[in-house]
């Protein structure tokens, strides 16, 4: 039974048993909502058990592409609000600083702390227990003219998508990062990083994905149209049916334009899902031996550091930078010098690169004052290029902006570009008579 209607009948009745009956309601309510999560996270360990004995073959790929679709119908229900609940709870939030954000995230003890101590200055209590950090720890890195914002969340462990160590908030915030850190421990097994990533992607994180080339869209009639622009090895028409189906959407419009498998389909039909660069960063390089440091540091999006020995940390930088994409661009007043102290930084994660997304960065009402712009650097052809609004800027690039000459009222010049006198002939003056 809801509670407003608990009280209601409380109210009614004002009976002292109702009064306590509804007061036991509300202080149950967070008890009947973690039962039904509980139910939830059995019902997903179920089907992947189902999942696990199923062999995989053609006449089984339908049933497993079923199962595929439940089970992320049931996660998404798991990251939903309780039902009654007057808010979220105590989270690790902070307010967005500086021109981009980085996420620290990891096991417990594999220096996530003395990382951000290092890279920002900001003190982060380490220590040789684990769950050190309990809260999210903001610092400000300084780098090529910019600010970035950099995040010691507290260390996540396995089961963390299900809500255990609070790791539900621990990646709401990763979800707000332009790119996640994943420190790991280069001294333990690959293991760690496999979990991670899986803890990730059951919350809708994919890292180091593009999105899938799938159009989807619902319709109200006209049933299912499926068509693709190449062939398919995946997936075929009945078993995206049946996926459809299992979402209860019979009328939609699907059309591949790669060679996509379900688990595509089924994030595009979800559509929460958010794509996310990430960087490993292997920690503790200096208690393996040198085969291990190389065979870590030629994986793909690997670097690796000593956070104890300050090994290696200008690298990560500057992987870091390359990976979201900033582009500096600095203003040049008409007859000065440019100014190189204070760039504007842009990225096509916030907002885009071109010319109007630079006006628009000054002010909203720059860009319909444009005339054309002058741009210096590695955009331009010739030095200096007139440009239009849909210009790509570059990195390091030198813009002027000229804008339009307001006109006079009178017009200028000799002559005036409009006249004063009356449109009708009636309407003119009539000149004095001559002298009689």
């Amino acid at each position: 039974m809801e509670v407003g209607i608990v009280c209601v009948i409380a109210h009614k009745a004002d009976c002292d048993v109702c009064i306590v009956f509804s007061i036991l309601c509300v202080l149950m309510l967070p008890v009947f909502n973690n039962m039904v999560k509980m139910g939830i996270v059995e019902k997903i360990k179920e089907i992947e058990a189902e999942m696990a004995r199923t062999q995989k073959n053609k006449a089984t790929e339908y049933h497993l592409g079923q199962l595929k679709a439940k089970i992320a119908k049931l996660r998404t229900q798991l990251l939903e609000p309780p039902k009654g609940s007057s808010g979220g709870g105590e989270g690790f939030e902070v307010t967005k600083f500086g021109h981009g954000r980085v996420a620290l995230i990891g096991f417990p003890s594999v220096g996530k702390s003395t990382l951000l101590t290092m890279l920002t200055g900001t003190h982060s209590e380490a220590a040789s227990y684990e769950f050190t950090t309990l809260t999210c720890i903001p610092g400000i890195i300084h780098y090529n003219d910019t600010k970035i914002q950099l995040l010691d969340l507290p260390g996540i462990i396995e089961g963390a998508s299900e809500g255990k160590g609070r790791g539900r908030q621990v990646i709401a915030v990763s979800k707000s990062s332009d790119i996640v850190l994943m420190v790991l421990d280069a001294s333990k097994s690959e293991g760690h990083r496999q979990i991670l990533t899986k803890e990730l992607e059951a919350v809708g994180l994919r890292l180091n994905k593009r999105p899938p080339q799938i159009y989807f869209k619902k319709k109200k009639t006209g049933g299912i149209s499926f068509n693709s622009t190449l062939p398919l090895t995946h997936v075929d028409e009945k078993l995206c049916y049946q996926i459809l189906h299992e979402y209860k959407i019979h009328n939609a419009e699907v059309l591949f334009r790669e060679d996509a498998t379900v688990d595509d389909l089924i994030d595009v039909i979800e559509g929460n899902r958010k794509y996310m660069k990430c960087i490993y960063v292997y920690n503790k390089i200096d208690v393996v031996g040198i085969d291990d440091v190389d065979r870590l540091a030629r994986q793909p999006n690997s670097v690796v550091i000593s956070c104890n020995l300050k090994l290696n940390l200008d690298r990560l930088l500057s992987r870091m930078w390359d990976e979201m994409g900033l582009v500096r661009v600095y203003t040049k007043p008409q007859g000065q010098q440019p100014d190189f102290s204070d760039p504007v930084v842009l990225s096509a994660d916030r907002g885009g690169c071109t010319v109007e997304d630079f006006c628009n960065h000054i002010h909203r009402s720059l860009v319909k004052d444009v005339k054309y712009v002058l741009v210096w650097g590695t955009s331009a052809r010739h030095y200096p290029q007139h440009c239009g609004l849909s210009h790509n800027l570059r990195d390091e690039d030198v813009v002027q902006i000229v804008k339009k000459k307001e006109k006079e009222e009178g017009g200028r010049g000799r002559f005036k570009s409009h006249s004063n006198a009356p449109a009708r002939i009636s309407d003119r003056e009539k000149k004095a008579p001559l002298k009689t």
